[in-house]
């Protein structure tokens, strides 16, 4: 019985075999390629014109064609790409530096709008401006207010204001915040000449060259070429104050 039971379920399966080989594959009914749909030349124009591939139209990298006319000199941008804020250096028609973050009023009616790699976007009654970093001239000396003024040391005994007197003169000593170092203390190797001549005091806190963040002395000893100019954020007294170096050949 068994077996007879066997031969029959052995029987059923070759039936079944035999059906799936002969069956012909294919659609139970008529079956048509779809067409293929063309886009005209003026849709693929209205399709490509609004994307942009490196992503320029994002406001971070906003830009204008419209350069200021205001009398107004930017001599470093600080940028915080994870925040997407920042800062910069901005000289008024007084010659000041400030530094002024984003959405600060850098004169009468006018606000810090975007922040690029060499410029500024300003918002001046609602249209947009350029501010580009100062190339043209020399960036002055500032000396601080705080100091007696004294009579200038002569150029043979300090070499002048130049990249090696100003590494032999000034020594670095890193502050650390939350396990990351945040900014550079200012301290004279010498007399403290040269350190007033560059226009620091001895406690400064050195926290961004050239618009970039210091994490070490390197960042701003590399900084210190024949001839070069360098823009100084400090921290003095609570306060963040801009200094300008222009350096001797």
């Amino acid at each position: 019985m068994l077996i007879a039971l066997m031969f029959i379920l052995l029987a059923i399966q070759v039936a079944r075999l035999f059906w799936v080989v002969v069956t012909p594959v294919g659609p139970l009914a008529g079956w048509r390629a779809p067409s293929v749909n063309i886009v005209s030349q003026s849709g693929r124009l209205a399709l490509f014109s609004g994307f942009d591939p490196f992503y320029r139209n994002d406001t971070s990298a906003a830009t204008t064609q419209n350069v200021t006319s205001l009398n107004l000199v930017l001599f470093g941008v600080r940028t915080n790409e994870s925040s997407g804020g920042g800062s910069a250096i901005i000289a008024g028609e007084d010659g000041v530096q400030n530094s002024f973050a984003m959405g600060e009023e850098v004169a009468p009616g006018v606000t810090l709008d975007a922040i690029a790699f060499d410029h500024v976007i300003l918002s001046r009654g609602g249209v947009k401006e350029s501010l580009y970093l100062d190339q043209s001239v020399p960036a002055e000396t500032v000396s601080p207010s705080e100091v007696t003024p004294q009579a200038a040391p002569a150029a043979s005994d300090t070499g002048g204001l130049n990249a090696q007197t100003l590494q032999k003169a000034i020594g670095f000593a890193p502050r650390n915040e939350g396990g990351r170092v945040t900014g550079l203390v200012l301290k004279a190797q010498d007399d403290g000449t040269m350190l007033k001549l560059a226009g620091f005091q001895a406690g400064d806190i050195v926290v961004a060259v050239n618009g970039r963040p210091v994490s070490s002395a390197t960042d701003v000893i590399a900084q210190f070429r024949p001839g070069a100019r360098i823009s100084v954020e400090i921290e003095r007294g609570g306060s963040k104050v801009p200094i300008a170096l222009n350096l001797e050949q």
